[in-house]
């Protein structure tokens, strides 16, 4: 079960429980010990900042995002403590992730949070697993954290393993004699070594149109639903998707505009694309094999 804690500064705590595949959102309030609070491991706000030193307006934006952390350790319990305008992306980053989180929320943002929630718990039930292209080795050292923050933020798809995986072409093990540890030190380029390796071609997931979008993909061969979660900020046109496999039967729900068609919605050679027409902070995409 999914589990959204919302907390609002005042007059307390505001609960919903049970985002899942078919699960009633319920609000209330109620007071919560302190010690529950500070147990609850805390996530920074998710978004984009600037890098200090880099001022280059022609660099990538730099993306906060916590899904990879959520995947190197799934059952912790997590906690936002989020400024204004900020809780519709933290609520669709723990509901695409399936982290249980806690939200301490600016009470401005009540009103749009809810309409968040609701629209999360309208979508249709689809418990599938993560898909992956890569096997990840994680040591738990904060490099290799690193590198799997830089290869989400790319939407290079890894699963985390305890050893190399015949499942996958490419594993990734730090400090191996393919992967030293010395190329680690540069993350960006490391996830760029990831991709020439495992190729474009052999990428499930590719994402145009922007920097700022991050895919979580889940399936089960017949079936697939694609998380987008925008951290920019602003409302993107045109996102275009290329998925690997034929999935001809497909719609998008994106938050705030409920379910839509895809756009120029092609099946050839082995591959799905698509466009968004417009796309705000979370879209589901549910695609079918018939």
């Amino acid at each position: 079960m999914i589990r959204l804690l919302l907390l609002a500064s005042l007059p307390g705590i505001l609960l919903a429980h049970g985002v899942d595949s078919g699960a009633k959102i319920g609000f209330t309030t109620t007071a919560l010990a302190g010690a529950e609070l500070a147990a609850r491991v805390a996530l920074p706000t998710p978004g984009i900042t600037a890098r200090a030193g880099v001022a280059s307006p022609t660099r990538a934006p730099w993306v906060v995002a916590n899904g990879w952390r959520v995947t190197r350790n799934p059952g912790t319990k997590y906690r936002y403590d989020l400024s204004a305008g900020k809780a519709t992306l933290a609520a669709a980053e723990a509901f695409a992730y399936g982290a249980d989180a806690m939200l301490k929320i600016d009470p401005a943002d009540e009103a749009g949070l809810r309409g968040m929630l609701a629209f999360l718990e309208g979508l249709p039930a689809m418990d599938l697993p993560a898909i992956a292209d890569l096997g990840l080795v994680d040591d738990g050292s904060p490099t290799t954290g690193e590198v799997m923050n830089l290869l989400a933020r790319r939407n290079l798809l890894y699963e985390i393993v305890k050893a190399p995986s015949a499942r996958y072409r490419v594993n990734i093990t730090v400090g191996s004699r393919e992967f030293p540890v010395e190329d680690a030190a540069d993350p960006s380029a490391f996830a760029q070594k990831v991709r020439r390796l495992l190729t474009d071609e052999q990428r499930t997931l590719r994402v145009y149109g922007s920097e700022v979008v991050i895919g979580r993909l889940t399936g089960d061969g017949g079936r697939i639903r694609l998380h987008l979660i925008n951290y920019g900020g602003r409302e993107i046109e045109g996102l275009r998707i290329r998925l690997r496999g034929a999935y001809p039967a497909g719609a998008a729900f994106i938050a705030g505009a409920a379910r839509v068609p895809l756009q120029d919605h092609v099946v050839a050679d082995g591959a799905t694309e698509f466009s968004l027409p417009r796309f705000g902070v979370y879209a589901a995409i549910d695609l079918t094999a018939r």
